[in-house]
């Protein structure tokens, strides 16, 4: 009987956990307002940009550092790709790599950066704990692991998001998703 109980405990948690998460989804998605939080932090040209910079055009936004040893340049070098492969469709599409390590990542040290790899990706830093607030209110996970040689490196939501040209939350793209699925998410964002 207790072995009954437990099954039906662990099913009605797992239950309300979906559930949970399927309304959490649904209004994320259906919301009106832009998604994430306010902020002021600064470019990799050293200027101002706040949340304002994702209005008015459809967005990607993807957050990571410089220091990353695999999946930060990937990302970045696959939505290079995904860009070139849609050409005009992709033009009204901006995109942007917010650092989580904003005490290496200079505004001149993502710019260097981020011109190795792609031209239609902007930096962004800042203060270190306006960059955490940005990030935790874009609900992104991101923690400092030290590596036990007086260096660190960072984990992190390793998702690109998709904004309309509202700020609204639409999709993400996984990391390592397939490059057509990629693609016409792109190509399905740059209509809104």
């Amino acid at each position: 009987m207790r072995a009954i109980f437990a099954a039906l405990i662990v099913v009605l948690v797992a239950a309300g956990a979906w559930l949970g998460y399927e309304i959490y989804n649904q209004s994320a998605v259906n919301s009106e307002k832009p998604y994430g939080v306010a902020f002021n932090l600064t470019d990799q040209d050293g200027q101002p940009i706040t949340e304002q910079a994702f209005r008015g055009h459809p967005t990607v936004v993807f957050f990571g550092f410089t220091h990353c040893p695999e999946i930060c340049p990937t990302t970045l070098y696959e939505l290079g790709n995904w860009f070139e492969a849609l050409g005009k469709d992709g033009e009204n599409i901006k995109a942007y790599f917010v650092s989580i390590d904003p005490e290496r990542d200079t505004p001149e040290v993502l710019g260097n950066y981020l011109g190795n790899v792609t031209d239609r990706v902007r930096g962004i830093t800042g203060d270190p704990e306006a960059v955490r607030t940005m990030a935790r209110g874009f609900n992104i996970y991101f923690k400092r692991i030290d590596t036990g040689d007086g260096d660190y490196t960072m984990d992190h939501t390793a998702s690109i998001l998709l904004l309309d040209s509202k700020g609204r939350f639409r999709k993400t793209i996984a990391f390592g998703e397939d490059s057509d699925s990629a693609i016409q998410k792109l190509r399905d964002l740059a209509a809104t």
